[in-house]
């Protein structure tokens, strides 16, 4: 009798009932999978299916490197270099950018402060009130670390009224001519990034919390001693020359009117 070949059947074997699969790695418990890194031919399979992908995302041109082109023996590649100097260049920009914005929003926000301090001034009901917010309540206001309102020894001539105490009791005294030689005679401001708190300036309890400093004359009439504006921040740079003067002059102007206001002087 003929035999016939054994038919193979197609297909994998089928499973008998019952039977368990392979277990299969599941995320949950033991932790996500980690997916493989991509390989550089699936990242350029990706770039040929989306032509469009750096022009939706220029930034990233700023950090890919171009390839050199060959140009022969001899022939320089021009192109690299200037796009090498471009990416520099926005680079730079990008950094003074940067810094414009900082500076603008710092500026904002020391206008904020010196005007919440203006309307503290303006709001005190009495000339003891007046120099508290100057001598004690600025520190917050101005978010800085000490402040001293400061006036020379007044001159026999000097007549400041019956609030006189009052403003011998909230200031520190200097002798004639102390103004002049810690501000120079043509300034009325002074910043200092870094020194040592100066405790005729701030008093003995906060000269030494002070690293940076701003000084301003205060002139508050032709019938009073020269005083002095002084504001300390425990972190040296917090003042330093190349800020503008602006806002502090004019809050030294708005406690010369207070002042003037209050003790009746002359202008």
């Amino acid at each position: 009798m003929a035999q016939h070949p054994t038919e193979v059947p197609d297909g994998p074997p089928a499973k008998p009932r019952g039977a368990k699969t392979a277990a299969q790695p599941q995320a949950g418990a033991q932790g996500t999978t980690k997916s493989p890194e991509l390989a550089a031919a699936d990242v350029a399979a990706y770039l040929r299916r989306h032509p469009d992908f750096l022009i939706n995302r220029p930034e990233l041109l700023a950090v890919l490197a171009a390839p050199a082109r060959e140009m022969g023996d001899g022939v320089v590649d021009l192109q690299r270099f200037m796009v090498e100097r471009l990416r520099t260049d926005v680079a730079r920009l990008k950094l003074v950018q940067r810094k414009l914005v900082a500076t603008s929003r710092a500026n904002l926000q020391n206008q904020t402060r010196v005007h919440s301090a203006v309307i503290a001034m303006l709001a005190a009901t009495t000339f003891e009130h007046l120099i508290t917010v100057v001598t004690e309540e600025l520190t917050l206001l101005l978010d800085i670390d000490a402040v001293g309102l400061c006036i020379e020894t007044a001159p026999a001539k000097a007549r400041l009224g019956p609030n006189a105490a009052a403003l011998a009791a909230g200031v520190q005294v200097l002798e004639p001519g102390s103004v002049d030689e810690l501000i120079g005679t043509g300034h009325d401001v002074l910043l200092r990034s870094d020194v040592v708190g100066d405790a005729a300036l701030f008093g003995a309890a906060a000269a030494g919390l002070v690293r940076s400093d701003a000084l301003v004359r205060l002139k508050v009439s032709s019938a009073a001693p020269i005083g002095l504006l002084a504001l300390g921040a425990r972190k040296p740079g917090v003042f330093h020359p190349g800020q503008g003067t602006e806002l502090l002059t004019f809050l030294a102007q708005v406690i010369e009117h207070s002042i003037r206001a209050w003790l009746d002087l002359p202008d």
